[in-house]
Order: structure tokens, then C-alpha cells, then sequence
């Protein structure tokens, strides 16, 4: 299993390649936000990272931070799993700009989203606002594979609001 770092250089080579490929049938574009919504679980590695990254937001920009963390907790206090409703935003997207707070730290959820992904069992996924209109063999010709299951064995089952629960307001470099 490789260490976290190099997980997230496979991950965005792989759909920096996927959007290369899709030019302009990939919709996806600061400020385009449908994918932020709803509940996804993601990794004990994608919590350290989400942490390390509130981290050194909060050490370069202590308001935006303060935002970030607010809106945790609100989604904490309706929900304690910090799972957000099926319409609820991600608690790191600025809803003023419809981007990430802590888009450099994303989970892998996030960063594989978008592109035509295949599985490994086989199936693409792929944003439903994206290739529209496109036939299966331009979807095709524009999708990479890419094993997220197998990267994700250690997912604890945490949520991007859990993660920030437990997120310093300080950054204290790493090794």
C-alpha cells in the first residue's frame, strides 16, 4: 500500500489525465459544487490529511479557518455522525463561492470525482453533470481506471465534520 503522498500522486495524475481527455465535455470548474452535498464516509489517511490541512489554514488564514470550523460544528450539533443531509453542503465548502476550504487536503472521494473513473469490478462512474449529451465511446475514450477500493481498506468511517472536530487551530509540522 503506498504512503498517503504518493496515494494522492496516483490519484490526481490519474484524472489529471481523465480530464485531460474529456476537454470540454468535463463540467467541472471552481464553483461548480453538485458533488459537495450529501454524506460520503471517508479514510483515516483522508482525516489526517483534512486535519493537517485545517491545520495550516488556520496558521494562514484564522477567519476563513474559523469559518471552515463553524460550519462543522453546526453540521456536528444537527448531526453527530457528521454525516450532512442528502442536500447539505460538505462543511469545507464556502458556500459564498462554491469552492473548498481545504480543496489541497481533499479526500480521495473528492479528487476521483468528476472524470470517468473505472472500477476495478468494472463499472464507471462518472458526474452527472458532466459528458452531457457525449455517446459511450466518447465517455470511453476519456475514462481511466483506477482502483479507489482497494486504496481505501483502511477507511474508518469517518466524516470530513469528525475529522475537523478533531483538527488543531495551530500547525505544527509534520516529522
Amino acid at each position: 500500500m503506498p504512503r498517503d503522498a504518493e496515494l494522492i500522486q496516483i490519484v490526481d495524475a490519474a484524472l489529471a489525465e481523465a480530464a485531460r481527455r474529456a476537454g470540454a465535455w468535463l463540467a467541472c470548474r471552481p464553483g461548480c459544487c453538485e458533488c459537495c452535498l450529501g454524506p460520503f464516509s471517508i479514510s483515516d489517511a483522508d482525516a489526517a490529511r483534512l486535519r493537517e490541512g485545517f491545520a495550516e489554514l488556520a496558521a494562514s488564514d484564522p477567519e476563513r479557518a474559523a469559518r471552515v470550523r463553524s460550519r462543522s460544528a453546526a453540521l456536528l450539533e444537527r448531526s453527530p455522525s457528521g454525516e450532512p443531509e442528502d442536500d447539505e453542503p460538505c462543511p469545507a465548502l464556502d458556500p459564498a463561492t462554491g469552492t473548498c476550504d481545504l480543496y489541497a487536503a481533499r479526500p480521495l472521494t473528492c479528487r476521483a470525482f468528476g472524470p470517468p473513473v473505472r472500477c476495478a469490478e468494472g463499472g464507471v462512474a462518472i458526474c452527472e453533470l458532466c459528458f452531457d449529451g457525449a455517446s459511450e465511446a466518447e465517455i470511453e475514450a476519456c475514462t481511466v481506471a483506477l482502483d479507489l477500493g482497494s486504496m481505501l481498506q483502511e477507511s474508518g468511517g469517518s466524516t470530513v465534520a469528525l475529522a475537523l472536530a478533531s483538527a488543531p487551530t495551530h500547525h505544527t509540522p509534520a516529522g
